[in-house]
C-alpha cells in the first residue's frame, strides 16, 4: 500500500474533471493506502466542482486535501471533500459571488431556469461547507460571501473557521506515488 500524490493545478472544467477522476482510479486501482491531493485552483464550473466532491467522498481509500497556494471559487467544494484538510503558511482561500456568462439571446423559461440553478448551487455549496466546517470555534457566513460581500480567508482564519485541521508545508512521503491534473 502506498500514499498517492494527485497535484490538480488548474480550473475547474470537463477536462480537469475527467482527468482527476482517471488519476484517483488509477490510484485505487493500484492500491493506494491514501490520496493526498494538492490544489491550486481558482475554480471553476459548478456542476464539475459538486461532481468531484461527490466522487472523491465515495472513494475507499482516505482523501487528505491540501492548499499548495490558491484554493478558490467552486475550489473550495473541491477541498472540503478532504478526510484530512491542510493548507501552506503562505496560501489563501476565497469565497465570492457566483457569475455565469450566458452567451446568445435568452427567453423568460431559461432565465428562470437559469435563476432557479444559480440559487440551487449556491444553497448546495452553503450546505456543504456548513456540512464539513460544523463544530468550528468561528462559523462562515457563505450565503454572504457568494451573493455580495467576497472574503480570502488566510490558514489562520481557514483553521479558526475548519476549513482546514492544520496548516502544514506540502510534503511528499518517501516512496509516493505522484500525479498531474492540469489544463
Amino acid at each position: 500500500m502506498t500514499t498517492h500524490i494527485v497535484n490538480f493545478t488548474g480550473p475547474i472544467n470537463s477536462a480537469t474533471c475527467g482527468q482527476l477522476i482517471d488519476k484517483c482510479s488509477q490510484a485505487v486501482q493500484q492500491d493506494a493506502s491514501e490520496i493526498i491531493l494538492k490544489i491550486a485552483t481558482m475554480g471553476g464550473e459548478c456542476s464539475y466542482g459538486f461532481s468531484l466532491y461527490n466522487f472523491l467522498m465515495s472513494l475507499p481509500v482516505p482523501v487528505h486535501t491540501h492548499n499548495l497556494g490558491t484554493v478558490e471559487s467552486m475550489g473550495n467544494i473541491l477541498f472540503l471533500a478532504g478526510r484530512k484538510r491542510t493548507a501552506c503558511r503562505h496560501s489563501k482561500f476565497l469565497f465570492h459571488p457566483f457569475h455565469w456568462n450566458i452567451h446568445g439571446s435568452v427567453d423568460h423559461s431559461r432565465m428562470s431556469e437559469y435563476a432557479m440553478s444559480l440559487d440551487y448551487d449556491l444553497q448546495l455549496y452553503a450546505d456543504i461547507v456548513k456540512e464539513r466546517t460544523e463544530g468550528a470555534e468561528q462559523s462562515l457566513d457563505i450565503a454572504k460571501y457568494l451573493m455580495a460581500a467576497p472574503r480570502i480567508l488566510n490558514p489562520e482564519e481557514a483553521l479558526a473557521t475548519g476549513l482546514i485541521h492544520a496548516v502544514d508545508d506540502a510534503y511528499m512521503p518517501a516512496g509516493a506515488v505522484s500525479w498531474a491534473v492540469h489544463s
